[in-house]
């Protein structure tokens, strides 16, 4: 199943994909795509649910986020060896834990806004994973029972907030519009093995990114079991996993986003995002 949110910002409607990719309202089962929803009580209805059945949106517009309320936006930093390597790093004998802002979430076709003076920002396409039940101390072989599906990220960074401005990775991840998540959520049971998928990322039409979830240090069950040692995970948080290598920062010389680029960015089975980048614009972010 792939659930998915269309329309303007502040009056989001609900809505599925049926089985040739079109868009179908669900406003008439659920007023809405939310956190409670995520929980396996709350997609079992709408797993019976005949896409079919739905009228259908001929024309969605915008695509927003794939649900609403948002939790925690956790990521795990350096998990592909070679992105380690092309930035300077160390591989992690644990998985490195920081935070994204549940502010900078937006759709996936939505502006990305350089913020000011912003001279080193950069992309990053991620596998999410959403957290469908309460998770606390869940063991390795438990951990994907409490996963509601998965999503495609783009980890906006900032480098030289991350890196060169003291503190913690966090001051240049959660910018504004710094984190386009979907176009769907797609639930765990049709995504048969997500150590398996391909991911990919263009700037301009040129491929920068090419990678496999499969080359993942710390694979999706002990994510989500590692992370729930830290904080209890809830319906609605969102994990993303790390990227492959390919980003800006790992080029020789480092080649940022500017003003006027476009990214597209995809996951194998999880659809992808595109974005134009903009010059700091308070507008596009507020409107």
């Amino acid at each position: 199943m792939k659930l998915m949110r269309y329309g303007a910002k502040g009056a989001e409607k609900p809505a599925m994909l049926d089985r040739d990719g079109k868009v179908r309202d669900l406003s008439g089962v659920v007023p809405d795509i939310t956190a409670d929803l995520l929980t396996p009580q709350g997609l079992a209805p709408l797993h019976k649910v005949d896409p079919s059945s739905l009228p259908l949106v001929s024309e969605p517009g915008r695509i927003a986020p794939p649900w609403r309320g948002m939790g925690k936006f956790i990521c795990i930093g350096l998990n592909y060896a070679d992105h380690a390597a092309e930035s300077g790093l160390p591989i992690p004998a644990e998985p490195v834990i920081f935070m994204k802002t549940t502010s900078c979430v937006v759709g996936c076709n939505d502006p990305v806004v350089l913020p000011q003076d912003s001279v080193k920002t950069d992309w990053e396409v991620e596998l999410g994973v959403v957290i469908g039940a309460t998770a606390r101390y869940v063991s390795e072989a438990d951990a994907l029972k409490h996963v509601a599906g998965y999503c495609v990220v783009n980890d906006v960074s900032e480098r030289e907030y991350q890196i060169e401005r003291g503190g913690t990775w966090d001051k240049g991840k959660g910018c504004d519009t710094f984190g386009p998540v979907g176009p769907w959520l797609v639930t765990a049971d049709e995504v048969p093995d997500v150590q398996s998928l391909g991911m990919w990322l263009e700037v301009n039409g040129k491929r920068m990114q090419n990678g496999n979830t499969r080359t993942m240090i710390f694979k999706v069950a002990q994510v989500v079991s590692y992370v729930s040692r830290f904080m209890t995970l809830y319906p609605g948080d969102l994990i993303s996993t790390g990227t492959p290598p390919g980003v800006g920062l790992g080029m020789k010389p480092p080649v940022y986003l500017k003003d006027g680029d476009e990214m597209r960015l995809g996951i194998e089975g999880l659809g992808e995002q595109r974005q134009r980048v903009h010059a700091w614009n308070p507008e596009l972010i507020d409107g």
